[in-house]
């Protein structure tokens, strides 16, 4: 399991499981060894290695990327459920899906890391499983589709992304950089802030940088608490949890 969401309208949980190639939904109450009370699970969803998940409360969807493609299924979705939407890359649409992924319902759009293919430079190779662009699509999309947007190119600064969010008010895409999770303590990790309307090689609005503020190692996950004005962060190396005052996003 290395990612989870809450959903506080229906008090739920949804945790992805690579290795049972399904999605768990669970009670906000669960405890203990408690069944989940949906599983998506089966050849139909085409869920091979689900690493990470997310879910858009206002549409009643949950959205899973993995390799060349994003799966797109009902909030209620049980049992072996195909997707309703699949946006697929590959090598005649130029992109492949990292792992991270956002949904932002306001503007509309679905945000996802990868790498692209490079006229004269082939598939970007920065880190292990790419994940040196962000590729912004339309939430809508269905099928072989191009980015709307890409954000990639050594001013960005991006080598491997690990997880992402969108602020909807705003329009902010916030992204952790783990760089390489096989380094005990990669170098050029940070914490990045992009607007959902930046194309190309575009440098951070805001960054927290691992090695400036003496404490971020490893970042991993992250999540944003628009009420305190907060950016919290998982750190794989230091295994705590790290909340970062930011109300510039806010």
């Amino acid at each position: 399991m290395h990612d989870i969401r809450y959903n506080e309208a229906r008090d739920e949980f949804y945790v992805n499981n690579p290795f049972a190639q399904a999605v768990l939904t669970f009670r906000g109450g669960a405890d203990g060894q408690e069944a989940p009370i949906r599983v998506i699970q089966g050849p139909k969803t085409k869920l091979i290695s689900a690493d990470t998940v997310e879910i858009d409360t206002t549409n009643n969807e949950i959205v899973v990327p993995q390799g060349d493609e994003v799966l797109v299924f009902p909030m209620m979705a049980n049992g072996d459920v195909a997707p309703i939407r699949i946006v697929r890359g590959g090598a005649k649409m130029g992109w492949k899906s990292g792992g991270g992924v956002a949904v932002d319902p306001v503007h509309n759009l679905l945000v996802t890391d990868g790498t692209v293919e490079v006229e004269g430079e082939g598939w970007r190779t920065s880190y292990r499983g790419g994940r040196d662009s962000i590729l912004v699509f339309d939430r809508t999309a269905n099928g072989e589709v191009k980015p709307l947007r890409v954000i990639r190119g050594p001013k960005t600064g991006i080598q491997g992304i690990r997880q992402m969010q969108v602020l909807p008010k705003g329009g902010w895409i916030v992204i952790t950089q783990i760089t390489d999770g096989g380094i005990a303590e990669p170098e050029g990790t940070f914490v990045g802030v992009w607007s959902i309307n930046d194309n190309g090689d575009v440098p951070p609005r805001w960054k927290i940088d691992g090695k400036g503020n003496n404490v971020m190692k490893k970042p991993r996950g992250v999540a944003l608490d628009a009420k305190h004005k907060e950016v919290i962060v998982s750190d794989m190396r230091l295994n705590a949890v790290l909340t970062f005052y930011f109300p510039e996003i806010f």
